[in-house]
């Protein structure tokens, strides 16, 4: 069966847009299963739930566990594979003669899980991750800008890591809302304002930007002309 795997990045930019709700439609059109791991599952509602400002975030999430819209995966394989992932992506660069910690615990677990899984994608927008997964070169030139030393690279490391997830894809939530827009998910926000189908795009497209999805204004501004030509 079809399957995507979700970080908690994407699924909080969903939130705090009050976007949560096109998860349903958006997985009855991929004809497929949502996951989430227990690790992702622990940092949207768990710890969340222990907090004041994002308690009803975490509320939400848990009603689409119960719905059954997400699915939460946890085997022996995620649990014994995550850790060694972990570490594996938190020794391929080293600065000032230390490895750099560029991941965390639950995305690697999500990365385990697609594995496990097979799955079709994984969704996340952190950007550290992604490009790991896409192009780790981009990594080192976000470092060098960053500590101002050069950046060297753990050539082992590196290729055991790309070895594993050579055949992930990624998506993000900027994706997710723009398939939601495209079938017509988001017609009820649309007003008698001028321009409103291009108000509506650029609204949560920069919505989930400013939420904590890694996308350029040169993409934002792409991805309106293409859908409201």
């Amino acid at each position: 069966m079809k399957s995507l795997i979700f970080d908690a990045g994407p699924v909080i930019s969903l939130a705090m847009n009050n976007l949560l709700w096109v998860l349903e439609p958006l997985k009855k059109k991929f004809n497929g299963k949502f996951y989430i791991t227990e690790a992702v599952r622990k940092e949207l509602v768990d710890r969340p739930l222990e907090t004041k400002k994002f308690k009803f975030e975490a509320i939400q999430v848990q009603r689409l566990i119960e719905n059954g819209v997400l699915d939460i995966i946890d085997n022996n394989f995620i649990r014994e594979k995550t850790p060694s992932l972990l570490n594996t992506a938190n020794e391929i660069f080293k600065a000032y003669n230390n490895y750099i910690k560029i991941v965390h615990y639950a995305e690697m677990s999500v990365i385990a899980a697609a594995t496990t899984l097979s799955a079709d994608a994984v969704v996340i927008d952190e950007k550290t991750t992604r490009f790991l997964i896409e192009n780790p070169k981009m990594i080192v030139e976000i470092l060098k800008k960053t500590l101002h030393t050069p950046i060297s690279i753990n050539e082992n490391n590196l290729k055991e890591f790309n070895n594993t997830v050579r055949n992930i894809k990624t998506i993000r939530s900027i994706e997710l809302v723009t398939i939601a827009y495209e079938h017509g998910l988001l017609d009820n926000y649309i007003t008698k304002i001028p321009d409103a189908r291009k108000n509506l795009l650029e609204s949560v497209l920069w919505g989930v930007k400013l939420n904590g999805c890694a996308v350029s204004k040169e993409e934002i501004e792409q991805i309106i002309r293409l859908e409201t030509k």
